[in-house]
């Protein structure tokens, strides 16, 4: 089989395109397959490096070796056709436009467009309501396969690695994200919620969970800055012991945090998880883990959206402010931020949305890490929701074969 993928950020990359192709390789191990990471403001410009190391027999290419690409420009070792190209993330047209480069038939799998409706033999969709989506997107019944949420494979597949050493047994694990400004300005945060919770409850351990597309060299410049000044943090040190394991330490040496790369495997021997909204709040709800998500406000303008709205801070003079309003605006918009909540059209994720301050996510940790009952209830309901998503690798590799010829 000869196949195409596109994708662009973090998430896609992590619980899309990993699962899929683990599935793929497993039926066939002489698969042929290009990933195109294609330009994307959400994306850590790591994702390349990550791809290859999971999976070395695929060609990968960056964003702008597929810009070349999509304008008829040479690359180095291009495929020359395939019998599939699928979208696993970024902008459709990227799909599309390798379609025409490369033939073959087109998949599509959660998002469609009416104007494109044409152009993909097959649309995957994740659950009943995106079947609805993709018709109301004018795609032929016929051609849409319903195979569930791939991210609920990838979290099971990384839940069931080893933990390292410093995961904490029964406690809490911090993922803080992996774009940009999350790293900068929430690790801040989180790590200063860290040390008050050292302080005042410190039989409780706590690790920071990173993601692999995240930079040490990153982590370290964040902690040491301390963020935007509106987080309200405390600058830090990152240490690593004669192991050569890494940890956040407070600059007086009295507090230390494991920073871990494996999250999924220390979250699911954790009590509870402190996140933010995002594809990592459905895969910590496969692994049925309580967890408090939270939708800091404080420096809006430093956001990422998706479409032209991303950009509004580069208007001079009225830009940062419009982007600041508009932040709000789509915030408060929405009653639940995490897509488990959205689900279930309930609060079984506990959320916190508006301006943060450290000692307030530290304070709601704690409460939520003592109540015994609701650890259960939303652990068990957590897990229970996307149980029927279990096996949407498997089944998308197997379509994808058959589509293949």
């Amino acid at each position: 089989m000869r196949i195409a993928l596109t994708a662009n950020g973090p998430g896609e990359v992590a619980g899309w395109v990993r699962p899929l192709l683990r599935a793929l390789y497993a039926r066939d191990p002489g698969a042929q397959v290009s990933v195109f990471l294609v330009p994307d403001d959400f994306a850590t410009g790591t994702e390349a490096a990550t791809l290859r190391a999971m999976f070395p027999a695929a060609r990968v290419y960056p964003p702008a070796t597929y810009l070349r690409f999509a304008l008829g420009r040479p690359i180095d070792d291009p495929p020359d056709r395939v019998d599939v190209v699928q979208y696993l993330g970024g902008d459709l047209l990227h799909a599309v436009r390798l379609h025409g480069r490369l033939g073959g038939r087109a998949a599509t799998y959660k998002f469609a467009r009416a104007g494109y409706r044409k152009v993909f033999a097959r649309a995957f969709a994740i659950d009943p309501a995106n079947v609805a989506q993709l018709r109301r997107w004018r795609i032929p019944a016929e051609r849409i396969e319903l195979i569930g949420n791939l991210a609920i494979d990838g979290a099971l597949l990384e839940a069931g690695a080893e933990p390292e050493p410093g995961a904490p047994r029964d406690g809490v694990v911090i993922m803080p994200g992996s774009r940009p400004y999350e790293v900068d300005n929430l690790v801040p945060l989180f790590f200063t919620a860290a040390l008050q919770l050292a302080r005042e409850r410190p039989e409780i351990p706590v690790a920071f969970g990173i993601s692999p597309f995240t930079s040490t060299e990153r982590l370290r410049a964040a902690i040491e800055r301390g963020g935007d000044p509106r987080v309200f943090a405390r600058r830090g040190r990152l240490v690593h012991d004669a192991g050569g394991a890494a940890a956040f330490e407070s600059l007086d040496g009295s507090v230390r945090i494991p920073i871990l790369r494996n999250a999924l495997a220390a979250a699911a021997r954790a009590r509870l998880v402190a996140t933010i909204p995002g594809t990592k709040c459905i895969e910590l709800a496969a692994l049925g883990k309580p967890m408090i998500a939270i939708t800091p406000l404080n420096a809006p303008e430093k956001v990422a959206f998706n479409g032209p709205l991303t950009y509004l801070d580069r208007v001079p003079l009225i830009g940062i402010p419009l982007k600041r309003a508009a932040a709000v605006a789509v915030a408060r918009r929405f009653r639940y931020h995490t897509q488990p909540n959205i689900d279930a059209q309930a609060m079984v994720i506990a959320e916190l949305h508006g301006t943060m301050t450290p000692g307030r996510v530290a304070r709601v940790i704690q409460e939520r890490f003592d109540d015994a009952q609701w650890i259960a209830t939303s652990g068990e309901r957590l897990r229970s929701m996307y149980r029927e998503h279990v096996g949407a690798a498997e089944r998308m590799a197997a379509s994808l074969l058959a589509l293949a010829g």
